[in-house]
């Protein structure tokens, strides 16, 4: 190997070539084979590996959220139907729509009952909101602040929801103390089932139309 030179190699001939060369021969070969299956393939793999390594990470996130809930769904369940009790309860304080012409009345009962005197109740168009409409009531009467004080809470005692809003209280022009109250009152009654599919219906025309 000491006087060897490369210029003597014959290519086409490797058998004639010293052992040592041929074995750094086969070991440079092995090298670039090696090398060319990591870049065509093994790191292809490995990449490939890796995303699948960071989807089982997520998957068992996921698995794990999933077994969270699975293990309360007991408890979902027991939360759902008080829910719908709930629900129940609260709907069947909302009138029908034949009963919200009595609902009026009881409202103007109670003013009444209380001592004020009505200038004002005038019940506005309906405004429909999901499965109930709404029902406006502009009112206005003159009082006292005690007899103010009555009409409220016998509003609020009735079996029926009936919200008062935009409450303003100025001083009566006339003598004896009266004073004058403005409000708003709001009552409500659930819509039936003919009513929400034509809510339903005008819903999808609106849309269609954009």
């Amino acid at each position: 190997m000491k006087d060897f030179d490369l210029n003597n190699l014959d290519i086409n001939n490797i058998g004639s070539w010293p052992v040592a060369v041929r074995a750094l021969l086969i070991v440079i070969v092995c090298i670039a084979v090696l090398a060319a299956g990591y870049f065509l393939d093994t790191k292809k793999e490995l990449k490939h590996l890796d995303q699948a390594r960071r989807k089982e990470v997520s998957l068992k996130r996921e698995f794990e959220k999933k077994e969270a809930k699975a293990a309360n769904l007991d408890a979902y369940r027991q939360q759902m139907k008080e829910m719908k009790a709930s629900f129940g309860s609260m709907l069947r304080q909302l009138p029908s729509k034949t009963e919200v012409e009595s609902l009026l009345v009881d409202i103007s009962q109670t003013g009444l009952a209380s001592g004020v005197q009505f200038d004002l109740f005038k019940p506005q168009p309906e405004k429909p909101v999901e499965f109930y409409a709404e029902q406006p009531i502009q009112i206005v009467v003159t009082g006292t602040y005690h007899e103010f004080g009555k009409f409220v809470s016998g509003v609020a005692a009735l079996p029926r929801i009936v919200t008062l809003e935009n409450i303003d209280i100025t001083a009566g022009k006339g003598k004896g103390g009266k004073l004058r109250m403005s409000l708003l009152a709001k009552t409500y009654r659930y819509l039936d089932a003919n009513e929400l599919a034509a809510q339903r219906k005008a819903k999808s025309k609106r849309r269609r139309r954009r």
